[in-house]
């Protein structure tokens, strides 16, 4: 593997991570528990692939019919990622002190998710050429980026709420993994050639939906003065 090969798989991830924290502008993050959270991602790699060639075993396939795609996606691709990711979220930053106000459950769940999607990429570094590489940087390591911001709204909203913090929590994972899904059901699938520019619509609806989500825990932040959210 080149070094340019190397620096374009890594350094998507890096620049996401840094514009989420710039994002945060009230209360920004300690470097420490950020890097510990892309570490957590970087290392939920490994059984989550291993997961998902045990799937592939039990007969949960890319190769198949739509609906059979449709379900690996969700399934064995979808799910299985996105509670590795949930996990690591709920076990470090979720309950400790410096998780203090709801934009920080979008800040360190999509910390969590560039570490994940940064050593998904070095892994396709191994693989692929540099044109794969480049692809998956601007389409699946800022999908990854999307759902962490999907997840991580409701993390943010979990910690700071009377009750019902579990199924807070699940319905965030529930997003992440219906949008996480079906932008790699339209990539699997290999029976109709246009769906898979509709996997682009879903990034981009979710990008849509990721900026008022930001906004909207930014507006409630208790750091925030008078300043209007822009």
């Amino acid at each position: 593997m080149t070094v340019l090969l190397l620096l374009a798989a890594i350094l998507p991830g890096l620049l996401i991570g840094f514009f989420i924290f710039r994002i945060d502008k009230y209360e920004r993050e300690k470097l420490l528990p950020l890097a510990v959270c892309f570490a957590l991602g970087t290392a939920i790699t490994y059984p989550a692939l291993h997961l998902q060639i045990y799937l592939d075993g039990l007969g949960f396939s890319e190769e198949g019919t739509l609906w059979q795609t449709l379900v690996f996606a969700l399934v064995g691709v979808a799910l299985s990622e996105e509670l590795f990711k949930s996990a690591c979220v709920f076990v470090y930053p979720f309950h400790q002190k410096f998780f203090n106000e709801p934009m920080d459950g979008i800040v360190y769940t999509v910390f969590v998710g560039m570490g994940f999607a940064t050593a998904e990429n070095v892994l396709y570094a191994f693989e692929f050429d540099l044109t794969t590489v480049l692809v998956r940087s601007f389409t699946a390591v800022p999908a990854h980026a999307v759902f962490g911001v999907l997840a991580g709204y409701y993390f943010g909203l979990a910690k700071f709420a009377a009750g019902g913090k579990l199924l807070l929590i699940l319905q965030g994972i529930l997003c992440a993994v219906l949008l996480h899904g079906l932008y790699d059901f339209f990539i699997l699938q290999q029976v109709y050639e246009e769906l898979t520019g509709l996997a682009l619509l879903c990034l981009a609806v979710g990008i849509r939906i990721s900026r008022r989500l930001v906004r909207l825990h930014l507006a409630v932040s208790p750091f925030r003065d008078d300043t209007p959210v822009v």
